[in-house]
């Protein structure tokens, strides 16, 4: 069930609603005032007081030690009490309160609360007394009062008060006094005092009549007369005298601080210290005072009973409270949350508590007085927009206060005792329509722009941090329980904190702990940074950042950037192409330009075209932005670390790690639509969905796993089956080259991530009796031919020069090599002599030429035996060769053979050197393209590529 809204169910008094809240003075009204008929209609007008006013308990007693002592009853009451309270603490509230009851004596018995002090006292009626009234900053020494106005002329405080009690014929016992400025001393005070009724004498401001008049010794005589008249009130049955002399210790010179301790000291020795109210009870003199309560809602007790909406209100904030116990302060009374809103609604307790818990350390800050103008500017503005907005607030929360307000920021920077917080608040919090808190909430999900949440949270830190003026911090539970609302999730307040710490200029944090000051942060100095790092190092930062986020340690060639299709080279072999940045795949013309690219190389058509995949950003990228970040917070560390304190150094190093990863995570974030050829031979995408840093060491890994899990991308080899199943129908052999070629021309071939994979299929083809894998003959032989041989992929070469062959080829071939040959010819025996050629007569066979993969240079055999010259072979003592060597040419169809059975003969031994001197001049030469492709082979085999071009 929705909850009212506090200003359906809360009535603001009169004026507020008006959204006419009188001034400060209003709440700290001068009982001169009072006495004179000019105070405010609600000071003037008793009964209209009392509905007001709160009797606390500090206050009740005070009155009701008052009425018994006024009543002639000396027992358990005093004559002098010290109004000690802290500056605006309720003094001259509780002295308006002794006047209005003395001044109507019964009358006043049937007034709201009065009867409560009337069983306090043990008294039947309020006893009528003469009043006199002396306030220090109203009455002035040099001109005095009346004289011409038909009353005497009166010059002293002893001279006024006299006249106040008794008209002219009191005033005449001290006329020389007054005209001397001489105190009387008790024989004379106790001539003026009433004879027939009782005497209140209400003394207020003293500090400021004594500072004032401290050079014409008066002060002096002031103190002399406090102490008479002070003596003379304790030996009388109805003569009461309080005393304020507090004022601001802000407001105090040296002398001034002399005097007020002098006067403290006797009015401690001859007085009674009285302190007004407990902060308890602070809350109900609040919401009396500024709201209007039926008298039938007053309990006897003087407080206030709530609604049923009001008392629902509190329930769904206690019950709040104590599901979230843990995340709270502990200070706060959990287990009483219910009755801790009750106390105080329609305000939220942190309202108040806040005044207390931080406020009151400040030196400027008037407990009662203070507050009560800001919370009435608060109340009245929050009643008006509530209305005109239609706001749901069920409470007067501490993130409501108006700080876009000037009368209410002025009010309040009075309490701070500062006026240099209007660029924090009016630049972080509100105040202008791109304040940063407004804008904010502007730019959230509906949820947090609806509860207001930024605003809320930034004026509930800039109160409880005491606005920058002491080291008060804001905590996270404080915060949570300030600003979160029944059924809202609270969780919503830590990503508001997190996006005000890295927004607001003048918001420091640390350690969950939050603060607004006075001067501006490292945001501020990351905001005048950005704006001056140029556009070419932002594009340098973003392309290095993507190459860093993209790298692989080589396991797949990596193409970033590309212009034209020149860029991207034809050649099988696997390739990521990474598109710049400011190319969408949103945008048709890019998505064209990659198809074109995939089916074109210069101007020619592309043959490997399933060797490319794209990966293009998705959307509009914000990396610039990020990377203007970096660069912005390297710049502060690089030229103002040294200007920063402790703090600031390690959220400088904690933001330039957060831009870091932020940049990071915003490449991931971009590349997510990747583009290649689908095997229909068009081109399809593929979007990896959101992904973070945390998904792979790289986005090309990423890619290369999402491509292998959808089948698109083989990390091993394929199967041999896979190689018949596409085997083409024009080849009988088919050249290990074209095979591997295929893999990367073909869209009906996986793509393997490294073509020399291909070796591994044969080898298992030839291993399973699948495939063969041999070389070709001039006549048509197989040399070398395997089949069914245990093969690795050592043994396999990619070149056009093996093939392999299918099963039933091979099978034929086999049948055919094991038919029976025709008998040989006989061979005629010729001796050789020496003296004669030494031909050899052989048959025609014999003699025919032989063929180029017959020949066998004579050098294959030189010095694989022993020689039959006379040079003795260098033999080890076992008789084992020492070193044997060999230099001859090798048919290149005998290659692999050569491999087989002489390499690895000796491949186990240790000091094995093999030198290989390449050198071929075929007719019409050799492409550039092919001289890359032998470059490429000798890098797979990790040699030197370095060819020698003639």
């Amino acid at each position: 069930m929705a909850l009212k809204p506090w200003y359906k169910v809360a009535t603001p008094r009169q004026d507020l609603r008006d959204d006419k809240p009188l001034d400060a003075s209003e709440f700290a009204v001068h009982l001169d005032h009072i006495r004179d008929k000019r105070a405010p209609e609600v000071y003037q007008n008793p009964e209209r007081f009392f509905e007001r006013t709160y009797l606390t308990q500090n206050l009740t007693s005070l009155t009701a030690e008052v009425v018994r002592r006024l009543s002639g009853l000396k027992t358990e009451t005093s004559a002098v009490f010290n109004m000690t309270t802290q500056f605006g603490g309720g003094k001259t509230h509780a002295l308006t309160l002794l006047y209005h009851l003395a001044s109507n004596g019964s009358k006043a018995d049937k007034w709201v609360g009065v009867q409560t002090l009337l069983e306090k006292a043990g008294v039947p009626t309020i006893p009528e007394a003469a009043t006199a009234v002396f306030v220090g900053n109203e009455f002035d020494t040099v001109v005095g009062r009346g004289g011409k106005d038909g009353t005497p002329h009166r010059m002293t405080p002893w001279g006024e008060i006299a006249y106040q009690l008794g008209g002219k014929e009191a005033f005449e016992v001290v006329a020389k006094h007054d005209q001397q400025m001489v105190s009387p001393a008790g024989d004379v005070i106790r001539q003026f005092l009433p004879k027939d009724k009782g005497c209140l004498i209400l003394l207020d401001e003293l500090m400021n009549y004594v500072s004032r008049s401290r050079k014409s010794g008066l002060a002096t005589q002031l103190y002399n007369f406090l102490q008479n008249l002070s003596e003379e009130a304790r030996g009388q049955n109805k003569v009461v005298l309080a005393v304020s002399i507090p004022a601001s210790e802000m407001e105090m010179a040296t002398d001034d601080h002399a005097d007020y301790e002098r006067f403290k000291k006797l009015l401690d020795r001859l007085g009674k210290a009285v302190i007004m109210s407990a902060e308890t009870e602070t809350s109900e003199i609040i919401r009396r005072r500024l709201f209007e309560w039926d008298s039938a809602a007053v309990s006897k007790n003087g407080r206030v009973m709530l609604t049923r909406d009001a008392i629902e209100t509190c329930k769904a904030y206690g019950d709040m409270v104590l599901e979230y116990r843990q995340q709270i302060p502990s200070w706060f009374p959990v287990d009483d949350a219910r009755a801790a809103f009750e106390a105080t609604y329609p305000f939220h307790p942190m309202v108040l508590s806040v005044f207390e818990r931080k406020w009151q350390a400040l030196p400027r800050f008037q407990r009662t007085r203070g507050v009560l103008r800001l919370l009435a500017l608060w109340v009245s503005r929050a009643f008006h927009e509530g209305f005109k907005t239609a706001q749901k607030d069920a409470l007067i929360g501490l993130g409501t206060a108006p700080l876009d307000d000037s009368i209410f920021r002025t009010a309040m920077n009075e309490q701070l005792g500062e006026h240099r917080l209007e660029s924090a608040i009016t630049t972080d919090i509100c105040g202008k329509v791109d304040s940063h808190a407004i804008r904010l909430d502007k730019e959230s999900v509906d949820t947090v722009k609806k509860a207001r949440l930024h605003r809320k949270v930034a004026t509930a830190i800039f109160f409880e941090s005491n606005g920058g003026q002491a080291r008060g911090e804001a905590t996270l539970p404080e915060l949570r329980l300030a600003v979160t609302e029944p059924e809202q999730d609270i969780g919503n307040i830590e990503t508001v904190l997190e996006t005000l710490s890295s927004t607001c200029y003048f918001l420091s944090s640390e350690h969950n702990k939050y603060r607004f000051s006075l001067t501006p942060n490292l945001n501020k100095l990351l905001a005048d940074r950005r704006a001056s790092i140029q556009p070419s190092k932002i594009e340098e930062r973003v392309r290095e950042e993507i190459k860093r986020v993209f790298t692989t340690n080589n396991k797949v060639n990596t193409i970033y950037f590309p212009i034209k299709s020149g860029d991207i080279a034809d050649r099988p072999e696997l390739t990521l192409i990474v598109v710049a940045p400011d190319q969408l795949f949103a945008d048709d013309k890019t998505v064209q330009w990659a198809e074109s690219m995939t089916r074109e190389s210069g101007a020619s058509n592309r043959t490997f075209k399933n060797a490319l995949i794209w990966c293009i950003p998705d959307s509009t990228s914000n990396i610039p932005e990020e990377a203007r970040k970096v660069l912005a917070w390297e710049a502060i560390n690089e030229q103002d670390r040294s200007s920063l304190d402790e703090t600031q150094k390690r959220q400088l190093d904690e933001s330039i790690k957060k831009a870091q990863r932020d940049l990071r995570e915003s490449v991931w974030r971009t590349y997510k639509k990747l583009f290649l050829l689908g095997k229909d031979n068009s081109m399809r995408q593929v979007d990896l969905g959101l992904v973070h840093s945390s998904a792979a060491e790289s986005i090309a890994s990423y890619i290369l796993n999402r491509l292998n899990q959808d089948g698109d991308v083989e990390h091993s080899s394929i199967s041999p089956n896979f190689l018949v199943k596409y085997w083409p129908p024009v080849f009988k052999e088919w050249s290990t080259k074209s095979v591997r070629d295929a893999i990367y021309a073909s869209p009906q071939f996986p793509r393997l991530i490294k073509g020399e994979l291909i070796k591994d299929t044969i080898a298992r083809g030839v291993g399973n009796g699948i495939l063969a894998y041999v070389g070709k003959t001039g006549n048509n032989n197989y040399e070398p031919f395997f089949f069914g041989n245990n093969l690795t992929s050592n043994d396999i070469d990619i070149s056009e020069e093996m093939f392999i062959i299918t099963k039933e080829t091979a099978e034929a071939y086999q049948a055919a090599k094991t038919k029976p040959l025709p008998p040989p010819e006989p061979i005629v025996q010729q001796s050789l002599d020496p003296n004669k050629d030494n031909d050899t007569t052989t048959s025609d066979e014999e003699t025919a030429p032989t063929s180029a993969s017959s020949t066998v240079n004579t050098n294959m055999v030189k010095e694989i035996v022993p020689s039959t010259s006379t040079t003795t072979p260098n033999t080890l003592p076992d008789g084992n060769y020492k070193q044997i060597q060999w230099v001859g040419e090798v048919p290149s169809q005998k290659w692999m053979h050569f491999y087989t059975k002489v390499i690895t003969k000796l491949a186990n031994s240790k000091g094995l050197k093999l030198s290989i001197n390449l050198s071929i001049a075929p007719e019409g030469g050799i492409s550039p393209q092919k001289v890359e492709e032998i470059k490429m082979g000798l890098r797979e085999l990790g040699l030197m590529d370095d060819i020698e071009i003639k």
